[in-house]
């Protein structure tokens, strides 16, 4: 048995808790507020910010984990070489962290070092830069903080008179304290898609079922597997997927996004070391193996010999429409009724307007309709309510 520290203890960890705990792993489950989904399923629990680097010291020096599995994004990301060096393993390592958790690391690493196709890109530290860096770049293009995760910060700028409320939004939907933005040309692609890539201790990287999704803000809405693209630009966004990882160490599941124009081809667009919010539709059964189960055996070091596509799937969010501290749910019943569907909820104790708070997933057989099952799915996610448990 191997004790596992998660830090950040969202959906998507809980998720992953439930994968361990099959395992008959124990997990701390860490993260900035209590009763975070993770904690609900963990053995234990840790309740500070991440940001603060000797809190994250003490809670590891508390618990002495075997491994660190990380997943978030606001992490005092540089003492994870610190716990490298004591022995504990970092997830997938404290090198593919750092360099993910900061959108110039890895666009530097990805663009720069391995010579992989990107939109054109540029930094900025002030408005007075970003307003210089908007021309040269040239309108539309889309704007992100550094460090944000979720969407939080980012938006699409047509015009020299949206600069100031972009400018903004970067600045209040950044993490931690790096105040930096990308400036990124608008492609004009035809879709995007999540390629989840395993990395194994000892085993080659294996590759789902590229992941469809549709995103609002930069956070996503839903997501549908698998989607169909010609054999090519499958295999070349497989030959980058393979070489940044590769680049970046280490074992576990990484959610790698592509933007893919029909013309031009597949670009690289940016890439997480952990569970992919898009892969929660790998929770309707579409693999032999949801991106759960990969990333618990690939970090416990379990052989994973094949991924193979059993279904077609979609997901669906539901978001809240209401703040309240004691959220409550309407409509699981006719969620419930549909066929070859589950429902997922999160379990976060507190709802803000436009907060994820659980999804519907769906299922179909191979030779399904995608695009049926994908209405079908959002159907079914517009059922559920979130109301205040209060009144």
């Amino acid at each position: 048995m191997k004790k596992i520290m998660l830090l950040g203890s969202g959906e998507l960890g809980k998720e992953f808790v439930i994968a361990c705990k099959r395992k008959g792993q124990y997990v701390i489950a860490c993260d900035s507020y209590n009763n975070a989904p993770a904690m609900q399923v963990a053995d234990e629990r840790e309740v500070f910010s991440m940001l603060d680097g000797e809190a994250l010291k003490a809670a590891v020096k508390r618990h002495m984990p075997d491994i660190i599995v990380p997943e978030i994004e606001a992490i005092r990301t540089e003492i994870l070489y610190e716990f490298e060096e004591q022995g504990i393993k970092v997830v997938p390592s404290a090198r593919a962290v750092n360099f993910t958790m900061n959108r110039k690391s890895i666009r530097e690493l990805a663009h720069t070092e391995l010579g992989l196709k990107t939109a054109n890109y540029k930094y900025a530290k002030t408005f007075e830069e970003f307003k210089k860096v908007a021309e040269e770049i040239g309108y539309p293009f889309i704007v992100k903080p550094l460090m944000s995760s979720s969407g939080h910060g980012q938006s699409k700028v047509d015009s020299a008179d949206e600069l100031e409320k972009a400018w903004r939004c970067a600045a209040e939907g950044a993490r931690g304290d790096i105040k930096e933005v990308i400036v990124e040309q608008f492609v004009n692609f035809d879709y995007e898609i999540t390629l989840l890539t395993v990395t194994q201790q000892n085993g080659e990287t294996l590759f789902c079922g590229p992941i469809g999704h549709v995103q609002k803000g930069g956070d996503y809405r839903e997501s549908f597997q698998p989607v169909k693209m010609k054999k090519e630009h499958l295999q070349e966004a497989q030959r980058m997927a393979a070489e940044v990882t590769k680049a970046l160490t280490g074992a576990g599941i990484w959610g790698v996004e592509f933007f893919i124009s029909e013309s031009e081809g597949v670009y690289f667009s940016e890439l997480s070391p952990r569970p992919h919010d898009t892969g929660m539709v790998t929770l309707a059964g579409t693999q032999n193996l949801s991106e759960f189960e990969l990333h618990c055996r690939a970090v416990l070091g379990l052989p994973i010999p094949e991924i193979t596509q059993e279904k077609i799937g979609a997901s669906a969010v539901i978001l809240s429409e209401i703040e309240t501290d004691n959220p409550d749910y309407t409509g699981l019943e006719s969620v419930t009724a549909y066929t070859n569907t589950y429902l997922r909820i999160f379990g976060k104790p507190v709802a803000h307007p436009g907060r994820r708070m659980g999804v519907v997933v769906c299922y179909d057989q191979k030779d399904g309709d995608l695009n049926a099952l994908r209405d079908k799915c959002k159907d079914a996610a517009s059922k559920v309510k979130i109301t205040d448990g209060n009144h």
